[in-house]
């Protein structure tokens, strides 16, 4: 376990009302450490809040809101202390692609991306200053990383947090008496709040939220930037062939997104099947 994880320690988690955020709130406060969960759902986030009794505190907020994430980290200092690991997980989708829906671009990438940095900017300067280990968590996504067509707003905001924390992780580990660590969650197919809203039951090929949680700590414990989890229907091996594949879009002068693109499928599919 990270040594930042330990009994009395201080955590912060966004997104912490449902999904990913609350198994790994839930999971820290096993570990003994004391939660502040944040969320903009009050309701959802009080429920939370009351499971973990004295453990956690519920502070209501709009992650996009530099200010109020400010505020956050002032509130956590006063009532807490020092805090040991930050989780950026608050997400939203539901952007739209490249020609549509504006206010849905701006709500996407507030949360997504902006509400990510807001809780850098807030938190790491003092976790890096302190001296003591750290812990920073940023939720990405494969969305993020191969860019499937359907929700552009969506990935652009998870391509920006994948390069927000490497350069994160760059700029802590050339900062002379920092022991703050950045690692950035790559969950695939999850079944979240977000998820449940448009299918009611857990689909087969869908991990919980306490898997990628699982997973995102026994990577932690390695020493792993990337936090990579597979789910019930993709193996970690398919997921290395989608990306390098990507990757080879540039390398190659494919098409962009060749892996969608009619002229290439054949090409592809052949490709994922080894020959």
């Amino acid at each position: 376990m990270h040594p930042a994880i330990a009994p009395g320690n201080i955590a912060v988690v966004t997104g912490a009302a449902n999904g990913i955020g609350e198994a790994a709130a839930r999971r820290l406060a096993g570990e003994g450490m004391r939660v502040c969960l944040a969320d903009f759902d009050a309701e959802r986030l009080a429920r939370v809040q009351a499971d973990l009794g004295d453990q956690a505190i519920a502070v209501t907020l709009d992650v996009s809101d530099r200010a109020a994430v400010e505020a956050l980290a002032r509130e956590v200092a006063d009532r807490l202390g020092r805090v040991s690991v930050l989780m950026n997980n608050a997400g939203v989708g539901g952007g739209g692609d490249a020609l549509s829906n504006p206010d849905g671009w701006a709500r996407v990438l507030g949360i997504n991306l902006m509400g990510v940095l807001h809780g850098v900017q807030a938190f790491v300067p003092g976790m890096a200053a302190s001296g003591a280990p750290g812990l920073v968590v940023n939720t990405g996504s494969k969305q993020g990383v191969t860019m499937p067509p359907g929700d552009t707003a969506y990935n652009v905001s998870k391509a920006g947090v994948k390069a927000l924390t490497e350069g994160l992780a760059h700029t802590l580990r050339n900062s002379d008496g920092c022991q703050v660590s950045a690692h950035l969650l790559v969950p695939g197919f999850t079944y979240t709040g977000m998820i449940a809203s448009r299918i009611p039951e857990r689909p087969p090929g869908a991990w919980t939220p306490e898997q990628v949680v699982e997973r995102m700590l026994e990577g932690i414990g390695r020493g792993d930037f990337y936090l990579w989890c597979e789910d019930n229907e993709t193996p970690r091996a398919v997921d290395e062939k989608r990306v390098l594949w990507s990757a080879g879009d540039i390398v190659e002068n494919r098409p962009a997104l060749s892996r969608w693109h009619a002229d290439w499928k054949a090409r592809f599919d052949a490709y994922m099947a080894g020959e």
